[in-house]
C-alpha cells in the first residue's frame, strides 16, 4: 500500500510539472487565454474577414466568431444565456427589446476614443436615445431594384407604382411580414409603425391587389432572379440589391421619395458579457474610419461613419441608391418594438396575403 501511495505521488508530482511546463510553454508562444478573447456574435457575412485578423494583430485579442441568420434567433440565445458573448449586432427594434428585457450593459462612451467619426445624423434614434446601449455599425433601406431593359427609371419612383397593371407577374418581394406590410402602409401615406387594426386591415386588402403583379415571394433567391434577368422588379433591402448591382449593370435600386424603411445594425454589449474591455477595443477599431470604409466596402451597407466617406471610392460616396439625399432621408421611418401581439398580427395579415395569391 505505501509503494503504491509513492507511486501515486510520483505521478501527480510528474503531472503537475506537466502542467506548469505547460502554463510556461502558452505564454512564451503566445497561446491565448480566456482572458484576451473577444466573443463576437453577428450576421453571417457581416464583416471583412480580413478586418479580424487585423484587430487580432493590432490587439492582441482572439476573436471567437459565432453567425445567426435572425434578429429573433439571436434574442433567444442571448437570453437563454448559454453563451456569454461580448458584443452582438442587432437591428433597430431588436435593441428596444433587448432594452426592455434588460439584456444590455450601457456604453460607456468615455472608452469610445472613436465615437466623434460617427455622422450625428445616425445618432439618437427613437430606439435608443442617447446612444445608451448601442453604436452604429450599418444603415440601409427597403427600396425597389428594377432592370433598364424592362423598366425605365421614371416608371419606377414610388411605391404605387408597384400596382400598376402593366406589371402583371413581373414583382418579387422579399419574405418579410413587417416590410411587405410597411410598403403598403407608406403606400396609403401611413406610419409603418400603426398599431391601428382597422389600418393594417386595409393595408393587407391593398396587397391583395397588388397580388396579379406578384411573381413570387422569397429570400435569398431574389438576387438569383435579379441578375439572371428571370423578373424585372423586385422588393428588397439595400444591402441585397448593393450585390446584385455589382453583377449585373442594367439593374438599379430606388428608394421612394414618400418614404420607407431606415433600418440600422447597432453594436451592443450584453449584460453577460465577460470581457468588456475586448468589447470596447473592437468598437473602437471599427469606428476608426479607414476600418470602417473597408468593412463598408466589403458588405455593401451604408456606413454611418463620416470620416469613413472619404476612404471610400467616389463612386460609392456619391451613389444615390445607397446614400440618399436627406431631402428622401427625412422621410425614412425606423421600425419601433411593438410588442409581441402586435407582431403576431402583422403575421397574420401577411400571411393571408400569401394565401390570397394562391
Amino acid at each position: 500500500m505505501k509503494k503504491m501511495s509513492v507511486l501515486i505521488a510520483a505521478i501527480l508530482a510528474f503531472c503537475g510539472l506537466l502542467f506548469l511546463g505547460s502554463q510556461q510553454l502558452s505564454r512564451q508562444s503566445g497561446v491565448t487565454s480566456a482572458a484576451n478573447t473577444l466573443s463576437l456574435y453577428n450576421w453571417g457575412d457581416y464583416i471583412d474577414p480580413a478586418l479580424i485578423k487585423k484587430f487580432e494583430q493590432e490587439t492582441g485579442y482572439h476573436v471567437q466568431y459565432e453567425t445567426f441568420d435572425s434578429n429573433e434567433a439571436m434574442f433567444t440565445k442571448i437570453k437563454q444565456g448559454g453563451t456569454a458573448y461580448d458584443l452582438t449586432i442587432p437591428s433597430d427594434y431588436m435593441i428596444e427589446k433587448m432594452k426592455k428585457t434588460h439584456l444590455l450593459l450601457p456604453i460607456d462612451h468615455r472608452q469610445l476614443t472613436n465615437y466623434h467619426y460617427l455622422d450625428q445624423h445616425f445618432l439618437n434614434q427613437s430606439f435608443d436615445r442617447g446612444n445608451r446601449y448601442s453604436v452604429p455599425y450599418f444603415w440601409g433601406t427597403l427600396g425597389i431594384i428594377y432592370n433598364d431593359k424592362f423598366v425605365k427609371a421614371d416608371e419606377m419612383q414610388h411605391w404605387s407604382d408597384l400596382w400598376q397593371p402593366k406589371w402583371r407577374n413581373q414583382l418579387m418581394l422579399v419574405d418579410s411580414a413587417r416590410d411587405i406590410m410597411g410598403m403598403a402602409l407608406v403606400e396609403q401615406g401611413q406610419s409603418m409603425n400603426t398599431t391601428n387594426s382597422q389600418t393594417l386591415i386595409a393595408a393587407q386588402q391593398q396587397l391583395n391587389q397588388l397580388s396579379g403583379n406578384v411573381k413570387a415571394i422569397v429570400a435569398d433567391e431574389i438576387k438569383t432572379y435579379m441578375i439572371q434577368e428571370e423578373a424585372p422588379l423586385a422588393v428588397t433591402w439595400s444591402g441585397e440589391a448593393s450585390e446584385m448591382l455589382a453583377q449585373n449593370s442594367h439593374l438599379h435600386y430606388v428608394v421612394p421619395s414618400e418614404g420607407s424603411n431606415a433600418w440600422y445594425d447597432n453594436m451592443v454589449i450584453p449584460k453577460t458579457a465577460k470581457h468588456k474591455k475586448a468589447a470596447y477595443a473592437f468598437i473602437n477599431f471599427m469606428l476608426d474610419p479607414h476600418n470602417a470604409a473597408q468593412n463598408a466596402e466589403y458588405v455593401g451597407y451604408a456606413t454611418p461613419n463620416k470620416q469613413a466617406l472619404a476612404y471610400l471610392p467616389a463612386k460609392v460616396r456619391q451613389d444615390r441608391q445607397f446614400y440618399p439625399p436627406l431631402s428622401t432621408i427625412k422621410h425614412l421611418q425606423v421600425y419601433q418594438d411593438l410588442g409581441a401581439r402586435k407582431v403576431e398580427e402583422y403575421n397574420d395579415l401577411f400571411l393571408k396575403f400569401k394565401m390570397y395569391r394562391q
